[in-house]
């Protein structure tokens, strides 16, 4: 409200500070009375700085216009603030203007200050009969309290007793420690007499008190923003929460003391020592790294920090160790004064935050060098004469032409490679003639000989024979020089060099170095039989016979024969088996994968041949290599193979179709008898006549009296390799029974008729 000698009378409500959360709207109402003598337009609308827009999102301040007649009072204006979600806790002021330009220039525009103070949203909500607090003075983010050293930064909190009841509030800081703050509380008389310790603020119902807090922030304690909770406490509502924040701002003290100290400032061969002393008296972490200069005009020192670097924590301090070595030696002074140094140190910031500019300079002395060092100038001088005078004589007597290392490339190799040649010569442009020839066997066409030598290294790179090379140390190295042998045997290589060495002053003689290399070359290797065996020593007729073997080197390999021989009379039994390989594989597809790589780079084969005739046959193996036509590996296996015929057997034996085992006959009839035999190599008898029969057939034989009681069918192998087998039977022979005579009465006597020769019956 304002003063009643204004004709615009404005009432407010609700009046004081307005409450609420992030997210909440406060809303304000306005009415507005016409106390004066004529009608008015009456402008509304807010002021605020550019905090308050942060917390209300506004651009432009929210305005109404009235019109009101003398006398008369407006409709209630409600302006809503709606505070933003992530605003942050604080106390923000505005201004509500009332303005009517037009009809009261003079006594408008009224200005009312006002305050939103934003909550905590951990705060409990607040009733009607609650208790309140605020801070004076008020902060936010923006307009923080500035703390300084030299000055007591206080606040004083307000506390509004809306309960009826007496009530007992105390403050806190949860969020600082003790030695950050202290509080106190308004004295009630008691204290003198030491009856009472005031700890807390006690008011009546419906009064208000004050609680001075103060912030004594510690002496580390780094710059920057602070916002600590203060939060009431009420002995009546214990579960109230109550809470505001204070903003705090504590400004960058820079302040770093810096002290440069000398340990060792007068040297002569050593190094100057210094330290460098730092102390951090403001409240920023300094990081700070070194170096040092001379402040004369030449640079004749080398500074080493150790650390180089540090990173130095408020109130702590550091001690830099600094060695100052002076250099180039010639410059220490032979005798008299000794040479001053000057040489600073500077300290730079790593975040570029002021230091003093303060200069920390430093003196080093180096004295001048002792007696005893003119000695050994003169031991120097000495040995320059005699430098001098060595050169001269080597410049007369240089080394000798020296041959090191003549090798060949490899002292083992197979018919087909070159020999090659390396060898390296010392002091080469001594050299007047090279001789390189074969020693054993003797040859009188030597492979090289020449006095110049440019033919071995004018040559291009593209001829194989280009194989020298000089080098800046006068070395004539070659590698891999060809000989043009590649036939087997064993040779002694020479290489012979002639120089002329000096003899005297003015003469020189001839001397020759020689150096010998031994090689071998050895036959071109061929594929080898290493092993050949069968998996067992006796077949049946019919089976297949495996046979393994292993062939060592089978890239080398072109084709295997296999040769198959009888035993009894050592004839080939039928043309060899060939196998025609092609890289390590057989290369017939039925034998694909019959062959296979061992662990050692050989390679077994398992290959299955038939067994087609009985006997004993012993197998041989020829292998023949690839471009080597006289050169064939033969193998025979490690046992013989003994094939058994195929067991026979009697398939049938029958008389008249019958096979029983018992059987009877009439006499006079015919048997006839068949049979059936399989087998190879047997010999077939009909018992008891004993004679040999075919395997297959049949005999009729008439039933006679006296006919064998037993008849078998025996069949033998001829070898003896198997047991006689028989079938047999038993015959029993019904023989036929004779007519009686028919009897003649006495009384008529019959004369017999001749008649012819009675004949068989059958």
């Amino acid at each position: 409200m304002q003063a009643k000698s204004n004709p615009l009378f404005v009432i407010i409500n609700p009046p004081g500070i307005q409450y609420g959360m992030p997210g909440q709207i406060v809303e304000i109402h306005v009415v507005v009375i016409n106390e004066g003598q004529q009608s008015a337009v009456i402008d509304l609308f807010f002021t605020f700085d550019e905090t308050f827009q942060k917390i209300s999102n506004w651009s432009s301040s929210p305005r109404a216009s009235l019109a009101i007649a003398p006398g008369q009072s407006s409709d209630e204006v409600k302006f809503e603030l709606q505070i933003p979600v992530n605003a942050l806790p604080g106390t923000y002021d505005y201004t509500f203007v009332v303005d009517s330009p037009e009809h009261y220039p003079q006594d408008t525009p009224i200005n009312f200050p006002g305050q939103i103070k934003v909550l905590l949203n951990e705060q409990t909500v607040i009733r009607a009969n609650d208790p309140t607090f605020s801070i004076q003075p008020a902060t936010n983010p923006n307009k923080p309290l500035i703390y300084k050293s030299d000055q007591l930064l206080q606040v004083t909190v307000k506390v509004d007793n809306r309960s009826p009841r007496v009530d007992r509030f105390h403050l806190t800081c949860p969020d600082l420690d003790e030695e950050w703050f202290r509080i106190s509380y308004p004295v009630t008389g008691l204290e003198a007499a030491g009856l009472v310790e005031v700890n807390a603020l006690e008011l009546n119902p419906m009064s208000q008190g004050q609680i001075l807090l103060e912030f004594r922030p510690i002496a580390d304690t780094l710059a920057g923003n602070y916002s600590p909770t203060i939060r009431l406490h009420s002995e009546n509502n214990p579960d109230l929460v109550l809470l505001d924040l204070v903003y705090i701002y504590i400004p960058a003290n820079y302040q770093l003391a810096i002290e440069l100290n000398t340990i060792l400032g007068k040297v002569s061969h050593n190094p100057g020592k210094y330290q460098l002393a730092l102390m951090n008296q403001g409240n920023l972490v300094r990081e700070l790294y070194f170096s040092a200069r001379s402040r004369d005009e030449e640079e004749l020192c080398i500074y080493q920090f150790e650390p180089t670097e540090t990173k130095l924590l408020p109130s702590r301090s550091v001690e830099v160790n600094l060695a100052v070595k002076p250099r180039p030696w010639w410059r220490q002074p032979w005798v008299g004064q000794p040479l001053i140094i000057n040489f600073q140190v500077d300290v730079t910031d790593k975040q570029n935050l002021p230091i003093s500019s303060t200069l920390h300079q430093g003196v080093l002395v180096w004295k001048a060098r002792p007696w005893w060092q003119f000695l050994l100038l003169m031991l120097v001088g000495f040995g320059l004469i005699a430098t001098a005078a060595f050169l001269i004589w080597r410049l007369l007597n240089p080394d000798p032409l020296k041959i090191e290392n003549f090798s060949t490339e490899n002292p083992t190799l197979i018919e087909g490679d070159e020999v090659r040649l390396n060898w390296k010569i010392d002091n080469y442009k001594q050299l007047k003639r090279l001789v390189i020839k074969t020693q054993q066997p003797p040859s009188n066409e030597p492979i090289f000989d020449d006095i110049n030598i440019s033919k071995l290294i004018k040559k291009g790179t593209n001829d194989e024979t280009a194989s020298c090379q000089i080098t800046s140390q006068e070395e004539l190295i070659c590698n891999r020089f060809v000989t043009g042998i590649k036939t087997k045997g064993k040779y002694v290589f020479e290489i012979k060099a002639s120089y002329n060495k000096r003899k005297s002053f003015f003469s020189q003689e001839t001397q020759t170095v020689t150096q010998t290399a031994d090689v071998e070359i050895a036959e071109k290797p061929i594929a080898e039989i290493i092993g050949f065996n069968t998996d067992k020593p006796r077949y049946n007729k019919g089976e297949n016979i495996v046979l393994t073997w292993s062939i060592k080197r089978p890239e080398l390999l072109d084709r295997i024969e296999l040769f198959t021989t009888k035993d009894d009379d050592k004839i080939l039994v039928e043309k060899p088996i060939s196998f025609k390989f092609k890289n390590s594989a057989i290369d017939d597809p039925k034998f694909k994968n019959k062959c296979q790589q061992e662990n050692n780079q050989n390679m077994k084969c398992v290959i299955s041949v038939m067994a087609s005739q009985a006997g004993i046959f012993s197998y041989d193996l020829k292998a023949y290599s690839l471009n080597i036509s006289d050169r064939v590996n033969t193998k025979a296996s490690e046992n013989k193979v003994e094939i058994l015929a195929k067991p026979f057997k009697i398939i049938f034996f029958k008389i008249n179709n019958n096979d029983q085992p018992n059987q009877v006959l009439n006499e006079g009839e015919n048997a006839i008898l068949s049979w059936k035999v399989e087998g190879e190599n047997i010999e077939v008898k009909l018992l008891p006549y004993g004679d040999k029969v075919p395997q297959v057939g049949s005999k009729n034989i008439v039933v006679i009296k006296n006919f064998p009681t037993q008849l078998a069918l025996q069949v033998n192998d001829i070898s003896g390799k198997q047991q006689p087998q028989q079938k047999g039977f038993a015959i029993t022979v019904n023989e036929i029974q004779p007519t009686p005579n028919p009897l003649i009465s006495p009384l008529n006597p019959i004369f017999p008729i001749p008649s012819p020769k009675n004949k068989p019956l059958y």
